[in-house]
């Protein structure tokens, strides 16, 4: 069985990662888990409960909603979080935990009960400044406009990037209790639409040539 599981959202992704990974060594799998929340959740679980990795990444792009960072780089999160699951939309919309809810209670009779609400730790590096973190901000659908960003950040203000499978993947990791990294390229400003102006590919070949650096220091 591999020690590490390498996630890739999509054939694109993996394709513009082609020949980055051609040095990885036999105790590292690579697989695809699908575009979006509920797949990406559904695949990782799948395919932690196939392989029983000791570790599992989670490399792709993502839009930024932090004007600091550079467009075409990459950065690793250490704290990944949820909008879209809660209760209505647009400035009405609340968030699970606004409204008091986990999206996951473990049984109480159990010694490895937990609670997964809104945010999930990652096993990253250190924070990027003394007492803030690298804040990566999953949802159901990308910000199609400003607006969006908006509402996103008006939840949470610390997000610096959104992706639409990173919280799913942690959750099933979490479940799985099995050690999650994330890294995303970042390939356009959240919001903007337009691809002429976006560096997809640049940024996915800077996400994995983090992700094969840090590999081999692992």
């Amino acid at each position: 069985m591999p020690n590490t599981l390498l996630l890739i959202p999509t054939e694109t992704e993996c394709k513009w990662a082609d020949g980055l990974l051609d040095s990885l060594t036999t105790d590292i799998v690579v697989e695809r888990c699908g575009f979006g929340p509920i797949v990406a959740g559904v695949r990782t679980a799948h395919l932690i409960s196939q392989y029983r990795p000791q570790r599992v990444w989670l490399v792709g792009i993502a839009g930024a909603l932090d004007a600091n960072l550079e467009l075409g780089a990459a950065y690793e999160f250490d704290q990944v979080v949820c909008y879209g699951i809660g209760v209505g939309c647009g400035s009405s919309f609340q968030t699970s935990g606004e409204m008091g809810w986990c999206q996951w209670t473990g049984s109480s009779t159990r010694s490895d009960s937990q609670e997964i609400c809104e945010s999930l730790r990652l096993d990253a590096c250190a924070p990027l400044t003394g007492d803030g973190c690298r804040q990566l901000l999953t949802v159901c659908a990308a910000s199609a406009n400003a607006q969006d960003v908006v509402w996103h950040k008006g939840k949470f203000p610390l997000a610096m990037a959104e992706d639409m499978e990173g919280f799913a993947v942690a959750a099933a990791c979490a479940l799985a209790q099995v050690p999650l990294r994330i890294i995303r390229g970042l390939s356009n400003v959240a919001g903007d639409r337009d691809q002429r102006n976006w560096q997809s590919a640049v940024a996915m070949r800077a996400a994995t040539a983090m992700f094969t650096a840090q590999a081999k220091d692992a």
